[in-house]
Order: structure tokens, then C-alpha cells, then sequence
């Protein structure tokens, strides 16, 4: 918000220089972006009177002019400018002026041969915005020759373009800059109530229909008659160019000046154009929220369709204004108004805010309203108002109608216990020069007082605050009060203070084993990759956003596996072959008791993973189960995890004889398989690509192990082993997990390893059975095992496949 230091000067008074007050405010959270010295532009430019106009003899388009600057010598200068004429008041910068807005700095110089000692500027010139095509004539009266311009052109200010955070709605006024600027320097604040004006019941049989109390809290609408549309007076154009805005006509330019102001929004209706868009006699002004499909042409001249999202005024039912954001072309105040109907009124945030983007327009007022508009000073504001269009535009209040739903005004405020402890533990010392302190009853007494709360002691150390009215949105809670006495009390006069010890950082558990996970994953060759949480929608136990940003991404994922599919097809589609991959993201899903999420980790292989197919002829080997597993294992085993693979066709996606769960220590870890053959089929990928999903929070408890966190060395046993084969035939639906399993126990220590080293289905292998072969591997740390001591051990091996599975021995 851009703030007029002359105007903020009548407010309160300012006792620091523009570059200080700067400062002030950004140390306090206010950042002034900008300081805009406008005393610099037309210095050395004066009021001139033209005395004479002659045309100049070399040039048609020029003009000399005999100009009185006050200081007993007329000046000779050429002038361009075709309204130029003589007896009239006009800014003449005179020799050695320098105007930064044209960087011209003014020189004695001839023109077409005739000599010109200065030059008459137009509002252009100096900084000015202006629809006047040539030099500026001043209509005021009585002015003094040779005196400055700056102050008759409102050049005589300073603006600071202040940013005020989202929590600071009050902060966008001038009232509420002031009340800012006065409690951090301690000086008066003057703010500019308004004058009693007195309303008539009577005339215009007004009425108001309010659909939504909640949308719009309260609604006051006062009629306006006999008013006289002209331009505003010059300090009230003055002051609204400084704020940015441009000035169109009094009864306008005084709506803007009050939001300037006091922050509150206001918009003027033309009444006899509002009485024949509403048709009838009687007119009943509504608010309502929008029907789907109706139409409203806005005062920028866009006609626009509206949804059930867009809260309106209307007239009988007619669409007439977007509430909070812009008023309606076909009823806006112009130069043959003569009676008005003024809208001051309370509109929710989150209403105004959904309006605005829905018809993805902002303005002024809406950007107030989404804030949040103080409710206490609604009436302040309008008969502010009421009084400047009595004073300016001579109009008389001839009725007025109020829907007022807002709660008690004892509810405007809030009570906050407040200790001081707690206070200057979060605060910490503050720095009294040569030695540090804490912060006194006294301190806090006052900086909250400055700030217009009233201050309630319990004791010496605790108070109740009660929060005024315009600070209520963002002064909830202890913390609050805390942050704003260290705000005014200035942050820079806190200690910096650093811990006693300082202790060398230190990653947790989990993430030091998330860590070890990508590069295990790294390793063997997968690149990690990072996809949106949103979605398209469509699948089962979905989570759908309420309100998207576009249909595309409108609903949560509920795996990773099928961002991993997309991604492989993706790649394949721009010529960068497959792509093996993993990612660890969040999923999302519904179940019964509610809304759920969990970590997850899923990684993608497939197709040729050799670098090189000059040994092939260049043909393609696609990657094989077995290879796909093997990668998992791997990653597995540098992690210390023992994981068992059982049989699984839940995922319709993956192909139902190539599928396995993964489990550990009887937990279902995830799933690990093949890509159906549809699937591949219509995503366009290789002959085989394998995916698996984990579930992160199970793997993660897994690994919190101590036997695994803190790897013990074992020994290399320096003694020769002693290896045995044996063969059997299996039933088929007996998993070699299950028989490894068997074999290590009954094993024991003696037993080292277990190898499957061949598989053979078919001819002379009983129906329903396969021939499997295993190696074992037995050694000891301390000896060399001897013939007898390695067979016992290996019988009960042998006893225990027969017992457990069945199985027939071949060996």
C-alpha cells in the first residue's frame, strides 16, 4: 500500500525523516519496498503568470511567451503546447532546474532563433499523471508569483510503498498505519472521526433481502438525493494519486478515499439506474450467491458468466454488482447521476476470496474483504462517507436500511492471559548497554497499551489483555502478545545469545536408513525418481480434491506403481530406452474409519540392462525374473534383511503366475512381479518388465534391529569344507523357501549355506512333482570335519524333508 506522509502526518505526528520511519516500520514486519521522494521533482519549478502570447515567427507549432515568475523580470520562453494563452497561472521551471521524471535539467537556449529562458511544464513533466494534452493551468485563485508549486501540486509528500503480511488486515489503511506508526514511536494519534448526519425515513421505498447471513454479516444501504457529480476538490485528488488510484468524480473519489482510509470498502449505486434495472416501484436490494449460467457486465466493461461460486447484489433479483469485488456497468454513478444508493457492508473472506477466483478478477476491495474488513468500524466508516458526499457532492440523506446479523459487540474482542515469565522465556534477555536484563512489568504494560489493547493486572506478573476490535483476526493467543511486544519493542534490542554446549549433528535412525536404502538402490543401477502427489481420478478408494486446480490433478495417488509405468512408457516414447527406477513418496487412500497414508518405496526394471550387444548380433536379452529379483535381493542383503517370497495374484496389473508378496519376520513387507501381458501390451513396453511396491513404515521397523544397526564381525573359519548333494522329488506347490528353511534348521550350526543348483520338470518326474537339487555346504571354526561328524547331520537333513514335505530321495 503506497502511504502518503503528508497525509499520515495529520493522523499522527511524525517526528522521524522519511529514511527513519522507513526503517522503523520494516523492523516492526511492515517492509516499505520503496521510498518515492516527491519533493525532488519539481524543485525550482514556480508559479509563473503568462503575460503575453505572440506566435513564433520561424515556427508554427511554437509559441513565445512573455512569462512573470515574481521577481521583477519577465522572462522570454517558447512554448509548445496549444493551450497556452495569456493571463494564466502556470509551473514554470525556471533556469537551472532539473526534472528528474524527463531528466531535462532546463538551460538558457534558443529556439528556431529566438532565445528562451526557461520552460512551462505540464503535469506530465513533473510525475504527474494527466489527461490534459499540453501544459498544466492552475484554477486556483490568488496566487503568489514566483512561490513553489510543489504544495499546490500535492509534490510537497513522500510515499512509502508498504507491504503489510497476510495476518495484518488493519495494516491496509491509513488509520491502521497510523495506529501502527503511533505505538512504535509513542507519539498522538488524531484519527479523523466522522460528522453527525441526519437521515430521514422517508422517500424511496427501500428494502433489503439478505439470502446468506453468513456470506454477508451485515448490509447497510442509504440513500442519497440531490447530489451534484463534479470533480473532487484538488486535495482530495491530491491524496488519492498519491495512494496509486485515479481520480473520476467526487461522489467516487470519496468511496476510495474512506477504503484508503479506514480500510472499509464501499460502492456507490446510481439509484434511478438501479430503480430501471429492478423494474416496479418498490426496490428490494439482495445478496445472494449466483446461479449457475447468469451473466454480469462489471465496471471494466467484461461481461462475465457467473457461477454458483460468485456471491451478487442484485436489484429485485437482478444481478447488479459482484459483492466485494466490482459494481455493475449498467448501474455506476456518471456524470448525470443525481440520486444514489450507497452499499456499505460485511462480506465472509472465504466467500469474497472463492468469488474473485472464480471470475479471476481482484480488486482494491477484494483483496480487503479476503483479509478480513473489522467489523466494528462499518458504521465509522459509511457515515464518513455520508458526511464527505453531504460536504462535496451536496447530496441529503433521504433513507436508510440496515440487515445487521453480526454477533454481540462484546464478542469483537477476545481476553488473553498473558505471564511475564513466559514472556521473556521466549524473548530471552534484552541488551542494556553494558550489561542484559529481562523485560519489566512496566515494558509490557506499555507496549500493549500502545498498541490499544486494554491491560487488566491479576498480579505483578500476569495480566488479561483484551484485544481491541481491529486487531481480533490475528491476536488469538499468548504467543501472539508475545511476538507483538518483541515487534514494538524492537528486535534489535534483544541479546543474541547461543547455546552453552554445542553438540555435533547427528541424523536419526530413520533417516540414516532411508539413506542407505537409495544408494543400495543406486547401486544397482536404478535412478531415483520424484513424481506429483495428484493424480487423475478414476480408481478405487481414491481420494478426490474438493477443489482442484485442474481435472488432471484432481485426486491422490493410491500407489507408486502406476506413476513407475507411466514414467517407463514415457522414456521409451522419447527414444531414451527403459528406464529402471525407483521412487519413495507418500500414497493415499479411504477406508472405513477414515482417510489413511503411509510411506512408500516402488521401484520399475525391464528390458536390456547390458551396456554393449556386439556379442549378440545386437539382438535384445530382456531382462529375466530371476535378474529382476536378484536386483531386490541384493538390496535386501546389503541391508541385513531376510525376506521370504510367497506366491501372489491380488494386482490384476501384474501377471498372476509371476507375482510374489514379500514378507518379513511375518509381516507383509510388499509385492514383487512381472507386468501383465495386457498391460505391457497396451502401454507399448518390452517383452518383460518387473515392479515392486514396499511398504517403508514396515521396512524401516525391520531394520531397527540392533543386530543389523550394529554389524558383529564374524571370523573366516580357516578350515576346508565338506560339501553334500542331495536330490529329491518335491511337490510342486512346496516353495524352495519352505524346503531352505527346513534345511537350516535341522542343519544347525554345522551347516554354512544351501544352495538350489538345478530344477527339472518332465519326463521319468512324477505328476504334480519336480526334481529339485540342492548343495550343502558344512563347516566348522575350530577343526576340519570329518566324515563321520558331517554324515549324522546330514541324515536328519534328509530325515526332515522326508517327514515335513514328503519328498522322495534320489540320493
Amino acid at each position: 500500500m503506497r502511504i502518503s506522509l503528508k497525509w499520515l502526518q495529520e493522523l499522527v505526528e511524525l517526528k522521524l525523516s522519511p529514511e527513519d520511519l522507513a526503517e522503523t516500520l520494516t523492523l516492526a514486519g511492515f517492509e516499505v519496498e520503496d521510498i518515492e521522494d516527491r519533493r525532488t521533482w519539481a524543485a525550482g519549478v514556480v508559479v509563473g503568470r503568462v503575460l503575453e502570447r505572440q506566435p513564433h515567427p520561424n515556427a508554427d507549432k511554437l509559441s513565445v511567451c512573455q512569462v512573470d515568475v515574481g521577481t521583477g523580470e519577465t522572462l522570454n520562453i517558447v512554448c509548445g503546447a496549444s493551450n497556452v494563452r495569456a493571463d494564466i497561472y502556470v509551473p514554470v521551471a525556471t533556469v537551472g532546474t532539473y526534472l528528474p521524471n524527463i531528466d531535462l535539467k532546463i538551460k538558457p537556449a534558443k529556439l528556431r532563433g529566438v532565445p528562451s529562458q526557461g520552460m512551462i511544464c505540464s503535469l506530465k513533466e513533473l510525475g504527474l499523471p494527466s489527461d490534459v494534452d499540453g501544459i498544466h493551468i492552475f484554477t486556483q485563485e490568488n496566487l503568489s508569483l514566483g512561490s513553489d508549486v510543489r504544495p499546490l501540486l500535492g509534490l510537497d509528500d513522500v510515499i512509502l510503498d508498504v507491504t503489510a503480511t497476510a495476518n495484518r488486515a488493519d495494516a491496509l489503511s491509513m488509520v491502521g498505519i497510523a495506529r501502527e506508526v503511533a505505538a512504535l514511536t509513542g507519539v498522538k494519534l488524531t484519527l479523523p472521526l466522522p460528522g453527525e448526519v441526519s437521515i430521514a425515513q422517508g422517500g424511496l421505498n427501500l428494502s433489503l433481502k439478505i439470502a446468506d447471513t453468513q456470506a454477508c454479516p451485515a448490509y447497510v444501504g442509504t440513500v442519497i438525493e440531490n447530489v451534484k457529480i463534479a470533480s473532487s476538490p484538488e486535495w482530495l485528488q491530491q491524496r488519492l494519486r498519491a495512494a496509486g488510484v485515479r481520480p473520476i468524480n467526487n461522489v467516487v473519489d470519496i468511496t476510495n478515499y474512506v477504503l484508503l482510509e479506514w480500510g472499509q470498502p464501499l460502492h456507490a449505486f446510481d439509484r434511478d439506474r438501479l430503480q430501471s434495472v429492478a423494474g416496479g416501484d418498490n426496490l428490494a436490494i439482495g445478496v445472494r450467491f449466483a446461479n449457475a449460467g447468469e451473466t454480469l457486465k462489471t465496471l471494466d466493461g467484461q461481461t462475465r458468466t457467473l457461477s454458483t461460486q460468485n456471491l451478487l447484489i442484485t436489484a429485485n433479483e437482478t444481478p447488479v454488482a459482484l459483492a466485494g469485488v466490482m459494481g455493475g456497468e449498467e448501474t455506476e454513478v456518471y456524470d448525470g447521476t443525481q440520486n444514489l444508493v450507497l452499499e456499505a457492508a460485511l462480506f465472509d473472506s472465504v466467500a469474497i476470496r472463492r468469488s474473485s477466483r472464480s471470475v479471476g478478477l481482484r480488486s482494491e476491495s477484494s483483496g480487503r474483504y479476503e483479509r478480513g474488513v473489522n467489523r466494528a468500524e462499518l458504521e465509522v466508516a459509511y457515515r464518513r462517507a455520508l458526511s464527505l458526499i453531504s460536504e462535496l457532492a451536496q447530496g441529503t440523506v433521504a433513507h436508510q436500511e440496515i440487515a445487521d446479523s453480526r454477533p454481540d459487540p462484546s464478542t469483537w474482542t477476545r481476553s488473553i492471559e498473558l505471564r511475564l515469565d513466559r514472556v521473556n522465556q521466549i524473548l530471552g534477555p534484552i541488551d542494556l548497554g553494558e550489561q542484559t536484563g529481562e523485560l519489566q512489568g512496566a515494558d509490557v504494560e506499555r507496549t500493549l497499551t500502545a498498541l490499544g489493547c486494554q491491560v487488566s493486572a491479576l498480579d505483578d506478573s500476569r495480566w488479561v489483555i483484551s484485544v481491541p476490535p481491529y486487531r481480533y483476526r490475528d491476536l488469538e493467543r499468548e504467543i501472539d502478545l508475545i511476538e507483538e511486544i518483541a515487534r514494538l519493542y524492537g528486535y534489535d534490542r534483544f541479546c543474541d545469545t547461543l547455546p552453552d554446549k554445542a553438540e555435533a549433528g547427528y541424523l536419526p535412525v530413520e533417516q540414516e536408513l532411508i539413506r542407505k536404502l537409495r544408494a543400495s538402490l543406486r547401486a544397482e543401477g536404478l535412478t531415483e525418481l520424484m513424481h506429483y502427489s495428484l493424480v487423475k481420478p478414476g480408481e478405487d478408494r481414491q481420494i478426490v480434491l474438493a477443489n482442484p486446480l485442474f481435472v488432471e490433478y484432481s485426486a491422490l495417488r493410491t500407489d507408486l506403481i502406476s506413476g513407475l509405468i507411466d514414467a517407463f512408457q514415457y522414456n521409451l516414447e522419447q527414444g531414451n530406452g527403459s528406464l529402471n527406477a525407483f521412487e519413495i513418496g507418500r500414497i493415499f487412500w479411504q477406508e472405513e474409519e477414515g482417510l489413511q497414508e503411509a510411506e512408500a518405496l516402488a521401484g520399475i526394471m525391464g528390458g536390456d540392462i547390458s551396456s554393449s550387444k556386439w556379442t549378440r548380433s545386437d539382438r535384445e536379452q530382456p531382462m529375466t525374473w530371476y535378474e529382476a529379483k536378484g536386483i531386490l535381493e541384493n538390496v535386501c542383503q546389503q541391508l541385513g534383511l531376510q525376506v521370504e517370497y510367497q506366491p501372489d495374484c491380488r494386482d490384476s496389473r501384474l501377471h498372476p503366475g509371476r507375482t510374489a508378496s514379500l514378507w518379513v519376520r511375518g509381516n507383509r513387507l510388499g509385492i514383487f512381479g512381472q507386468v501383465h501381458p495386457q498391460l505391457r501390451q497396451e502401454k507399448g513396453l518390452p517383452d518383460s518388465v518387473y515392479v515392486f511396491q514396499l511398504d517403508l513404515d514396515v521396512l524401516l521397523r525391520s531394520l531397527d534391529e540392533d543386530e543389523i544397526l550394529v554389524r558383529q564381525f564374524k571370523p573366516y573359519s580357516t578350515y576346508p569344507a565338506a560339501d553334500r548333494d542331495i536330490a529329491f522329488f518335491a511337490p510342486v506347490k512346496v516353495t524352495v523357501a519352505e524346503i531352505e528353511k527346513a534345511i537350516t534348521k535341522a542343519g544347525k550350526e554345522l551347516l554354512e549355506s544351501v544352495e538350489l543348483f538345478d530344477e527339472y520338470r518332465g519326463e521319468h518326474v512324477p505328476q504334480g512333482q519336480r526334481s529339485l537339487a540342492f548343495r550343502l555346504i558344512y563347516r566348522a571354526s575350530d577343526r576340519t570335519l570329518t566324515d563321520t561328524e558331517v554324515e549324522p547331520v546330514h541324515n536328519k537333513v534328509r530325515e526332515a524333508l522326508a517327514e515335513k514335505f514328503g519328498v522322495t530321495l534320489r540320493s
